[in-house]
């Protein structure tokens, strides 16, 4: 008998970035043998994190395909893991969040009988639609993992709501919390040499948002930098077409705003670290902020990372303009304000997930 086979599927740059610190203590281990896999889900993005941890697939199923549907995707992808599982055999598989890659990778290790472990398990809105596709996805993972990664108690509690065993849920903090502070101690700072003011970081991109909500939000962001003449307003575009097209047309000509390309993992750490304020819809980022102490406020309508909203480091905003503004305002103008939002200890981690989820699997095969 050779040692147990772990594949660990990753296909957009989320996935990645919270994948790679357990893929790289796993390949540690000398018990497991490690094959991490690509389904190629955000191709160009993904190589940025492949190339910041110096970490390359062992397989790329390069699925990713312009305008394709989620259907589409759904099927290619299925068909491509059930037959990449069939050769590889292998004992347990690893996928991360709610992405689509991660609802198929678990789908096929079900359909396969193979043992399925799901980092970041347990995050809900109970809400199958927003956001959507992510909830139902992992919702419906939550039916057949055997391994729960929850990165909080919360999380924990969610699922066992749900009538999942205590046994298979490992409450381990957030994999992405590993990730930038692995990150932020070794990339130096050169964001903005130039601005000796606040900078305020926006990153938009849920599906939910696309059109007015977006729009609605770009000009209040924008006429918060007016009526704060030290503030630079930093936005990384996502490389969907429907997305640039919203910002560049709300933002753009600003001689205050830059709208940037988005940067590689490392270079944007040092962005959350350089900012003052961050709008944003990104799960991760609602995580990863707080490691630095900076305030977020969340423009959507609901969050399944409400634990930073409870510890006071963010607040959930929506997409409305005037709370935007207002809100926003409010954090640049208040200091008290500002300091008790900074100041939270983050809930979400310590930097330790990825060792305690290599311990749960090993303890799986013992």
């Amino acid at each position: 008998m050779g040692k147990p086979r772990v594949v660990l599927v990753v296909g957009t740059r989320p996935d990645a970035i919270k994948t790679l610190p357990v893929v790289i203590a796993l390949q540690k281990e000398q018990s497991l043998e490690t094959v991490l896999v690509s389904t190629g889900q955000h191709r160009e993005m993904l190589q940025q994190v492949f190339h910041t941890f110096g970490v390359q697939p062992d397989r790329d199923l390069g699925l990713m395909k312009h305008g394709q549907s989620l259907g589409e995707l759904t099927g290619r992808m299925s068909l491509a893991l059930d037959e990449l599982f069939k050769e590889l055999k292998p004992q347990f598989v690893i996928a991360q969040g709610d992405t689509t890659t991660t609802f198929v990778a678990g789908l096929s290790a079900f359909y396969n009988q193979i043992p399925f472990g799901h980092v970041e398990a347990g995050l809900r809105t109970h809400n199958v639609f927003d956001p959507f596709p992510e909830e139902f996805n992992r919702q419906a993972v939550g039916l057949f993992a055997t391994h729960h990664y929850a990165p909080t108690e919360l999380s924990a509690s969610n699922l066992r709501r749900e009538h999942v065993a205590d046994e298979k849920i490992f409450v381990t903090g957030n994999t992405g919390i590993d990730a930038v502070l692995m990150v932020a101690e070794r990339e130096p700072q050169t964001w903005f040499p130039e601005h000796a003011g606040r900078v305020i970081l926006m990153t938009m991109h849920r599906r939910e948002n696309w059109g007015d909500p977006m729009a609605t939000c770009a000009k209040a962001a924008r006429q918060l930098v007016d009526e704060h003449p030290d503030t630079l307003l930093a936005v990384p575009m996502h490389r969907n077409p429907i997305v640039r097209e919203v910002l560049e047309q709300e933002l753009g000509g600003h001689d205050r705003i830059h709208l940037i390309e988005p940067p590689e993992y490392a270079r944007f750490t040092k962005l959350i670290q350089r900012a003052n304020l961050i709008l944003t819809d990104s799960g991760g980022v609602q995580e990863e902020a707080p490691s630095f102490g900076i305030p977020i406020l969340v423009l959507r309508n609901t969050t399944e990372r409400p634990e930073g909203v409870d510890a006071g480091c963010a607040k959930l905003i929506g997409t409305n303009p005037e709370a935007l503004l207002s809100e926003g305002t409010r954090l640049l103008n208040d200091k008290v304000v500002y300091s008790e939002m900074s100041q939270v200890k983050s809930p979400y981690g310590e930097g330790k997930a990825s060792a305690m989820i290599v311990e749960a699997i090993k303890n799986y095969f013992a």
